[in-house]
Order: structure tokens, then C-alpha cells, then sequence
């Protein structure tokens, strides 16, 4: 999906979302203040924020929030454009697109969840000895959803060891992001990219392995975040600070936990999974170090996005980190909560 495209579906969008709920500012009983959150899926891989719900963190903050799923960057963001929640919690690059296309109230990015890509690469057979990225050469490759982050991550870290995605391989896209693990399962291609916890299911299952991991070979970049409207951080500053407040008190009880203890605090969030799976990602996860330990979103980090944006063709110019990055909230967490 090139740019044009992605702008004008992300504008049908906010056109096509009402707002339906009240915003944040609005009081429950007692000194309580409703934060509407809108994830972009439902996954392990942002357990963190389950964490600061089931473990009463956002709670003890003086925060009722209200998560909702909103499958898909262009809906979780057409929702924040358009007041149906406050919070959206989705990769930075949507960000960057929305500050493409021109705006008055540009949505800014206040607080990393996860620091890593969460995709791994799954072959239909167990790893024999070391792994080498050129074997993929030639082979049929199942992708993620042009324009996405997972797939701009896939197709840097592809172009990092010598492949070009486009003529190295045959490349599939034009499979449903939800479609794509049982595309893989039916027999379509030989190697695929997947999100947890899709990759140990199909491990236990014996219809896939994972050979390496697109998050490690990518490096460390902003992948979900945080973010809200400007106009919202600037009427509710004290909720947006202990909003972070809350994350980063769920970000240090993860690092500090074990894979059991953060499989039993997020497992209510993931009734039709068993819980063994839930566990695997986790340590999964956790060991590669995708949850990120702070909500700070370093130039580091910023430039890399870009650099992997760029690679993919989905990035119009640099946007310096001051623009749609604001790290107060994020350094004041850190620096204040234990």
C-alpha cells in the first residue's frame, strides 16, 4: 500500500468513525478519571499493559481505563483522529504517517511499550546446524501486509543480509494479516513470517519452527507505543502523567518478574489460549527483550524507525524526534516511580 493509498483509507476512516464515548476528563465516582485505550490487536507481545490493568496499576494512578481492540494501524488511528478514544496504542510509524498527510493537532508519541519487531521467521522444517539468511533465496515467502511495520522490519532485516525481497524471492502480500497462519498451514509458501503466538503454537503443533527472529536482527526501534492527540496531552497533562506512571510501574514489575508470574498476571486477556503457549511467548519475548524497560523514546531509536521506514519506500522525509516525540511524561515515570 503506497502512501497515497494509505493516506486517503486513513482519512476515509476518521471520516467514517464517530465518536461515541466521553472522553478523558470525565469523572467516575470519586476522584477516578476514564482513559479510553485502543490497542491495535490483542497480543502477548504488549503484555506490559495487562499487567497495569490486572495488577491495579493504572488504578492506583486514579485511572478507570476502558481498553478496546481496533484491528489495524488505519482504524486505531481514525478512531484517535476522531475522538472515539484517547489513548491508541499502535506502532510510531502511524505517527509519521498521519504528520505526512498535514495536521493541525498532530498525534504525538508518549510512551514505548515494546522495543523490538515481534515477528520470527518460521520454516516448515527444524533448523539443521547454523542458520543462513541466503537460504531463503529463491524460495516462496510468506510476508506480512505492505506499508505495516512487520513487514518494513522483515524486509529490512532481509536487505541487511544481502537479500532483495522483491527479486531474491517470491514474495506473497496479498494475504490478510489474520489469514496469513493458516495461509501457512494450508501449504502456501516455505517460509513465513509470524507474530506470537502463532510461531510456538505452530512449534507444539509441528507445522512450523523458528529459525531466527526478525526483532533481534531488526534492532531496537519504537514498534508500539503510546500516543494521543497533541491537543489531548495538552488539556490533560496530570491524567497523561500518571498514565505513564502506571506503564512504567508494569514495565519494572515485568523486568523484575518471572515468565510464570507474567503469564498468570495477562492470562485473564487470553481465555482460548492454554496457558503453556502463553508462558513459551512470553519467555520468548522476554528474553529477546522486547518489553521495553522505560517508555522513553530515544533519537536512537526514532532514526532507526525511519531508517527501516525509508528502506520500504513508506517515508516522504525525516521528521526530527522533537516533533511527534514527547519523552516528559516517560523521563518523570522513570525517574519517580520504584
Amino acid at each position: 500500500m503506497g502512501i497515497k493509498h494509505r493516506a486517503a483509507l486513513l482519512l476515509a476512516g476518521v471520516l467514517a468513525v464517530t465518536s461515541v464515548l466521553a472522553g478523558c476528563g470525565s469523572k467516575g465516582t470519586g476522584e477516578t478519571t476514564k482513559v479510553r485505550i485502543g490497542e491495535v490487536t490483542r497480543s502477548i507481545f504488549y503484555a506490559p499493559e495487562y499487567v497495569a490493568i490486572n495488577k491495579g496499576f493504572f488504578k492506583t494512578e486514579g485511572l478507570d481505563v476502558e481498553l478496546t481492540t481496533t484491528p489495524g494501524g488505519d482504524k486505531t488511528m481514525a478512531t484517535l483522529l476522531s475522538g472515539g478514544i484517547d489513548v491508541a496504542l499502535v506502532g510510531a510509524e502511524t505517527s509519521i504517517y498521519v504528520s505526512q498527510q498535514g495536521s493541525d493537532d498532530p498525534v504525538i508519541d508518549f510512551m514505548q511499550l515494546t522495543q523490538t519487531d515481534g515477528t520470527f521467521l518460521v520454516a516448515r522444517k527444524p533448523l539443521q546446524g547454523t542458520f543462513d539468511w541466503s537460504v531463503l533465496k529463491g524460495t516462496t515467502f510468506l510476508g506480512q501486509r505492505k506499508g505495516g511495520m512487520p513487514q518494513m522490519a522483515g524486509e529490512f532485516t532481509l536487505k541487511k543480509h544481502g537479500i532483495n525481497p522483491q527479486k531474491d524471492l517470491n514474495l506473497i502480500q496479498n494475504v490478510e494479516f489474520a489469514n496469513i497462519p493458516t495461509a501457512f498451514a494450508s501449504g502456501t509458501g516455505e517460509y513465513v513470517q509470524l507474530f506470537e503466538p502463532q510461531a510456538t503454537m505452530f512449534e507444539k503443533q509441528g507445522k512450523g519452527y523458528v529459525i531466527a527472529s526478525f526483532g533481534v536482527e531488526s534492532g531496537k526501534l519504537p514498534y508500539t507505543v503510546f500516543m494521543a492527540k497533541k491537543s489531548f496531552i495538552d488539556k490533560n497533562a496530570s491524567s497523561t502523567q500518571k498514565f505513564a506512571n502506571a506503564v512504567q510501574k508494569a514495565q519494572n514489575w515485568v523486568q523484575a518478574s518471572s515468565v510464570e508470574e507474567i503469564t498468570d498476571a495477562i492470562a485473564s486477556f487470553f481465555p482460548d489460549t492454554d496457558k503453556d503457549i502463553i508462558k513459551g511467548v512470553v519467555k520468548r519475548y522476554k528474553e529477546q527483550g522486547s518489553f521495553a524497560t522505560d517508555g522513553i523514546i530515544d533519537d536512537a531509536e526514532w532514526n532507526n524507525l525511519q531508517d527501516v521506514m525509508q528502506a520500504a519506500g513508506e517515508l516522504q522525509k525525516r521528521v526530527e524526534p522533537k516533533q511527534l516525540v514527547d519523552n516528559r511524561f516517560a523521563e518523570k515515570a522513570k525517574q519517580s516511580v520504584k
